[in-house]
């Protein structure tokens, strides 16, 4: 027998506590939706773990690989401090349009910059302004295509400090990940990343499994040492 209507109703039942109604948020989620954009945007119980992950790490400069309709970046944007900075990778230049205009109705169009293009390319340029001596990210949070997750997480290792923390979403791939035989493209580029991770010297990094709304997943958190 399936639980998902256990999932689902759990979920409900803390977001109903412990997260409340938000007409921004919600406003954000009905345009994408309205926009056609995949449901693939985290619930709002992750949302506000990403909130609140961020508040802990007393982050000023955040980096999002993966934008959809803007949803987790205004939870991450939120918890910037006044002077705090976010910036935000999309490839689809209409999810863009949404989640530049979601961001603006959350009153954060001067705090989140969308940029569009090939993630990777985005993240190169970056590398290139972090070697003239821009700032580094305080917190990375990686939630794009799955095939190129080691290739994100390189050059969020590049983009961070020591202290810094990089969060990898959808690493469980409904427990697929454990597969050593998948030839699944998400499964390979998830299993490829954890073999990064765990050949690294730079970071303690953990994985977490997930139930809810959003079905069996989880996600892997990353620390770069000192």
């Amino acid at each position: 027998m399936s639980s998902q209507p256990t999932w689902d109703a759990v979920d409900a039942y803390f977001s109903e506590q412990l997260v409340g109604h938000d007409p921004v948020l919600e406003r954000a989620t009905a345009a994408a939706d309205a926009a056609g954009l995949p449901k693939i945007a985290v619930a709002p119980n992750q949302g506000k773990l990403l909130h609140l992950l961020a508040l802990t790490q007393g982050a000023k400069r955040i980096l999002e690989v993966g934008t959809l309709g803007g949803y987790s970046a205004i939870w991450l944007a939120r918890a910037l401090p006044a002077d705090g900075t976010l910036l935000t990778l999309e490839l689809d230049p209409r999810h863009a349009e949404v989640a530049r205009d979601n961001l603006a109705a959350a009153g954060l169009a001067g705090v989140a910059e969308v940029r569009v293009g090939r993630a990777a390319d985005s993240l190169a340029e970056l590398v290139e302004q972090a070697a003239r001596g821009a700032e580094p990210f305080d917190l990375v949070f990686i939630d794009a295509d799955k095939p190129s997750n080691p290739e994100y997480f390189r050059r969020a290792l590049q983009l961070t400090r020591p202290g810094s923390l990089i969060i990898v979403d959808n690493v469980v791939r409904g427990g697929a990940v454990a597969d050593a035989a998948s030839i699944d493209p998400t499964v390979v580029g998830t299993r490829a990343l954890h073999d990064l991770i765990a050949a690294e010297p730079r970071v303690t990094a953990t994985s977490v499994q997930t139930v809810g709304s959003k079905g069996y997943d989880g996600f892997t958190l990353a620390r770069v040492r000192g």
